[in-house]
């Protein structure tokens, strides 16, 4: 088997690297960081959306599993104490897949039919540069509200547990193939109403954001990366056709991984 691992590049986490390819290496498994079948993510949340998306073209053919190293790791399933059990894992055992769902975003400029496309694990998020965000929201091409405030967040299932759930949006399952729309200090009046709630869409419903005033800049977040943007006619948001898999050696149900991450374990 082929595998790639990616640090956080602290010392402790160059340590665990640097174990982890010796050992794999010495029981015949390939290191391969342009075609791996595995990706090893050494870190926290951060290094395995990194992972992930210096992968994203390889989501058929590659499994991601996460040692975490930092404070909290929802991503990762193991600990530094147990590397060794985990190599012993990977080079004995076939693992288990499981498949979450994600995000597909394009961004549509003004007066052009060409549109940068992206994917996300956790989210996108959609703010002002130095004023209020104002938006039309449409689902499935029908305009459902007018939106003025902070900005909008659209997450997945597992990225529910990221920004989404800072900002009072509810926590979804991954076995749900859904996103997430959830509010960032909306502005209700006369001229803007909108729901107040977090909205959930099944994957057959899109979501369209449109600015209402085309010069003004705008920061667009898709999981850890921001960039700048003007002119934009829409941003469109649907449930990826992909998935990203996750390797799993061993059990790590989603809401004992919820429990673990968010809620003290004192009692358990």
């Amino acid at each position: 088997m082929r595998f790639a691992i990616l640090s956080r590049s602290d010392n402790k986490s160059e340590v665990i690297k640097s174990r982890v390819k010796q050992y794999l290496t010495d029981f015949s498994l390939v290191y391969d960081e342009e075609k791996p079948e595995l990706v090893i993510s050494v870190g926290g949340d951060g290094t395995f959306l990194e992972a992930f998306h210096t992968y994203k073209h390889r989501l058929k053919d590659t499994a991601f599993i996460g040692v975490h190293t930092g404070h909290l790791g929802f991503y990762a399933d193991w600990v530094p104490e147990e590397v060794e059990k985990l190599i012993i894992e990977i080079a004995k055992k076939p693992f288990e897949v499981v498949e979450y769902p994600l995000l597909d975003i394009k961004i549509h400029p003004v007066g052009s039919d060409h549109y940068q496309q992206f994917v996300a694990l956790n989210e996108v998020s959609v703010k002002s540069i130095d004023s209020t965000v104002a938006m039309d929201v449409h689902i499935k091409g029908a305009h459902f509200e007018r939106f003025r405030g902070d900005g909008l967040c659209v997450s997945t299932p597992s990225g529910s547990t990221a920004y989404n759930k800072a900002l009072g949006g509810a926590i979804l399952h991954p076995s749900l193939n859904a996103l997430q729309i959830t509010e960032m200090a909306s502005i209700n009046n006369r001229v803007y109403r909108t729901i107040g709630s977090p909205l959930i869409l099944p994957k057959h419903h899109v979501c369209e954001l449109l600015p209402l005033y085309h010069d003004r800049s705008m920061l667009i977040t898709v999981d850890h990366n921001t960039e700048e943007y003007a002119n934009i006619d829409r941003i469109e948001c649907r449930v990826s056709d992909e998935k990203i898999r996750f390797a799993r050696f061993r059990a790590f149900p989603f809401w004992k991984r919820v429990h673990d991450s968010f809620i003290s374990d004192e009692r358990s």
